[in-house]
């Protein structure tokens, strides 16, 4: 299953995909299955409360569930953890295009990859994203550039995913469910 977690920030996403996750690792009668948590927030010396945010959000998940941080390279993540009894997490995918910005990488070729390995992944995969696209145009070119990339992105793993879900205030609004 293919799952696609949207909303604005402190909407309930992270919470809501953390708890999808653990029901999926704590179903009756497999306890072969692992979780990996691919978090793609990049640590800066300079940002002290975003260091913070990831501490506490560690702190959050279970010590079984694996954790990696790899701002950039997800998709490598992915592929190789492709498998029936693995689950990926993937928060968040905006800090994971806001990383490709940085690093003046191919976005275009970056959510060509991640569509290609998600059509092929098997197992249980849940990404996060925040949703950008809500408010007013912003006035500055690069902010402009992200909005638009990562509309498209959402657009296309919205068209991959079996699920897509809009969070809002802790609820959680299906967009799409798996027929």
């Amino acid at each position: 299953m293919k799952r696609l977690i949207l909303g604005g920030v402190k909407s309930g996403k992270s919470r809501y995909a953390e708890q999808l996750v653990a029901s999926w690792a704590n179903q009756s009668g497999n306890s072969n299955r692992s979780v990996i948590y691919l978090a793609t927030a990049e640590r800066r010396d300079d940002d002290e409360e975003l260091g913070k945010r990831i501490a506490l959000h560690k702190t959050q998940r279970p010590s079984t569930w694996k954790t990696i941080e790899e701002p950039v390279k997800i998709t490598d993540i992915i592929e190789t953890a492709s498998g029936r009894n693995q689950c990926v997490l993937v928060e968040c995918l905006t800090l994971w295009v806001s990383n490709l910005l940085q690093d003046e990488a191919q976005i275009a070729q970056g959510i060509n990859h991640l569509c290609k390995v998600l059509e092929t992944y098997e197992g249980e995969i849940i990404l996060v994203s925040n949703e950008t696209g809500l408010g007013i145009m912003p006035a500055n070119e690069l902010a402009r550039r992200f909005g638009d990339e990562v509309g498209v992105l959402h657009q296309r793993l919205a068209a991959i995913c079996d699920e897509v879900v809009l969070t809002i205030a802790g609820l959680p609004h299906h967009l799409k469910a798996k027929k």
